[in-house]
């Protein structure tokens, strides 16, 4: 998992601005123990997760769950296309990105670059050989370091990055816009709040059987999301937009930690309550 129930509560606080002693007079939870939550040696009861959960409009189930190292996986329901994770190492975890394509096709979509080219070639499969484009979700080093290498190496004729912002190597996608190739279509879910310009893309074959796929980048995660750097009132608007956007069977592909699915995340993401907020 990307995060542990102190990164939860932390985004948690962030998001409802509340400090630490707010959120212990609130949820009557002794500074001392919520401290330690914070730094990673929760020893916190279930009721007190409770407690903090019903303060910060969390999700109850999913933060005990994940408190207590239990956090459900889902089982991932078949493509209608290949999908191979590429991972890089970034600091004491890693940053995902994905390669996309039709089975047997030596052309393929990536979604994100890593924070170098040779990271995320170290586990890249011998039949693709070729790049028919390239999605970045956000322009933070780890998710678009190698995108200039790529892009050179492989010919690419179109690189995508969000709106409003520049990049030597990239042009910017429109919230909606739609790209196709070879009976994929990727539609473009601008997503800011992380980072001020964010996109998520939503992966389908129309027409074909079998689901979709969402690459999320630092929006979602499997058990929490993305930090509001940017925005914490616009990641959650992003939020509440692409997780009603996309069906519940949609897989979705993280920038970091495992993938899981949208049906899964919005039954027990500590940040489900969310979605239904105003």
């Amino acid at each position: 998992m990307e995060d542990e129930v102190g990164d939860v509560l932390e985004k948690g606080m962030a998001r409802a601005r509340l400090g630490l002693e707010q959120l212990a007079t609130k949820s009557s939870i002794a500074v001392p123990r919520l401290r330690d939550a914070l730094d990673y040696r929760s020893e916190l009861t279930a009721e007190e997760l409770g407690r903090a959960a019903e303060v910060l409009g969390l999700n109850e189930v999913g933060l005990c769950a994940l408190a207590a190292g239990k956090y459900p996986r889902p089982e991932l329901g078949p493509l209608p296309f290949s999908v191979w994770p590429l991972r890089s190492p970034h600091g004491v975890g890693c940053t995902n990105a994905y390669l996309v394509a039709r089975s047997g096709s030596d052309t393929g979509l990536l979604f994100d670059t890593g924070t170098n080219m040779p990271s995320i070639c170290e586990k890249w499969p011998t039949g693709v050989r070729k790049l028919a484009a390239v999605f970045i979700t956000h322009l933070e080093a780890e998710h678009a370091g190698g995108l200039c290498e790529i892009v050179n190496r492989f010919a690419v004729p179109s690189a995508f990055i969000p709106a409003g912002i520049s990049h030597p190597c990239g042009h910017e996608t429109m919230d909606g816009e739609r790209f196709v190739h070879d009976g994929l279509e990727v539609t473009t879910l601008s997503a800011p709040g992380h980072a001020a310009a964010h996109n998520c893309y939503w992966v389908r074959a129309p027409g074909g059987r079998g689901g979709s796929l969402l690459i999320s980048g630092d929006l979602l995660f499997a058990g929490s999301v993305g930090a509001g750097y940017f925005s914490s009132a616009q990641q959650d608007a992003s939020l509440r937009k692409v997780m009603v956007a996309v069906p519940r069977e949609t897989i979705v592909a993280p920038g970091h930690g495992p993938m899981t699915t949208m049906h899964h995340e919005l039954t027990f993401n500590p940040f489900a309550p969310v979605v239904g907020a105003r």
